[in-house]
């Protein structure tokens, strides 16, 4: 059973390094400035260098082929230098997530690239050390990665099952690269998005609003359009049954997708700032 285990450990650690290394590789990190003070306490200068280099492409290119490296020699040999190469990056990396958690709480790990932006919590840490023991634990096993693949044994593969959920428990990145994978990688902040004329008027004629208001609009020219944030604002003239002329605001939504309009009727007199944070419902 103990050497089952140790076998496990070691497809663990490869499995994790092999992940930590196409993720490096393959998700690019927004740039973002670190702060030089952190809760009004001076960042000192050895972390302030630590987190800039390990947030420079470079670096992360260079980490990740180094964890590629050590997860493929993990599958292809057993020999004692790998198993102790490895525990000696794992032991780094959590007294380099301990610091993080400690003295720069703003700063994501890094630990798989850009999903592990988010700043550093005790999951973090306890993963971290987690897989330390991982490793320490593999230094007995008798196998290399591939040989214990080529006869997976039960009690293996629900050891593996089960540090696979534990882990996964662990990770914050999980729901970073869900929602990846729900938003386009080249997505535009609907601030900073291209919005066409022909466009808002394609969504504004569709809209519940432009039909529940359409009647007493008076004309097809816009008396005025102008865009703030998130949306594009548009003023037609309208007569109301009544005989009462006023002005109908319609606020476009310019984002890629969902967009929705909303209107407002108001007095021909109201200033355009009234349209704009007072009267849009």
């Amino acid at each position: 059973m103990v050497t089952a285990i140790q076998n496990t450990q070691v497809l663990l650690l490869a499995a994790v390094l092999l992940t930590a290394c196409v993720a490096k590789l393959a998700l690019r990190e927004l740039p973002a400035d670190a702060p030089d003070h952190v809760h009004g306490v001076p960042v000192p200068a050895g972390l302030a260098r630590l987190t800039a280099l390990r947030g420079s492409r470079g670096m992360t290119v260079g980490l990740g082929i180094g964890e590629g490296g050590l997860g493929l020699a993990l599958l292809m040999t057993s020999h004692l230098s790998v198993r102790l190469a490895t525990t000696v990056a794992f032991a780094a990396a959590t007294w380099v997530v301990g610091e993080l958690r400690v003295r720069r709480p703003d700063a994501g790990c890094g630990c798989f690239g850009a999903l592990s932006g988010k700043k550093v919590d005790r999951r973090s840490v306890l993963r971290a050390v987690l897989f330390t023991c991982a490793a320490v634990a593999s230094l007995g096993a008798p196998h290399a990665g591939v040989d214990v693949l080529r006869n997976v044994q039960a009690l293996v593969g629900l050891v593996f099952a089960i540090e696979l959920a534990l882990f996964a428990a662990l990770s914050p990145e999980l729901a970073e690269l869900a929602g990846r994978r729900r938003t386009p990688r080249d997505a535009v902040p609907c601030e900073r998005r291209r919005s066409p004329m022909s466009e808002t008027y394609a969504t504004l004629h569709d809209s519940r609003a432009w039909v529940a208001h359409e009647n007493v609009i008076a004309s097809a020219v816009p008396l005025d359009v102008w865009r703030e944030g998130c949306w594009r604002f548009v003023v037609f003239p309208a007569r109301l049954p009544g005989g009462r002329d006023v002005e109908i605001v319609f606020a476009v939504s310019t984002a890629a997708r969902d967009r929705t309009v909303r209107s407002a009727i108001v007095a021909p007199e109201a200033p355009a700032i009234e349209r704009l944070l007072g009267h849009v419902h």
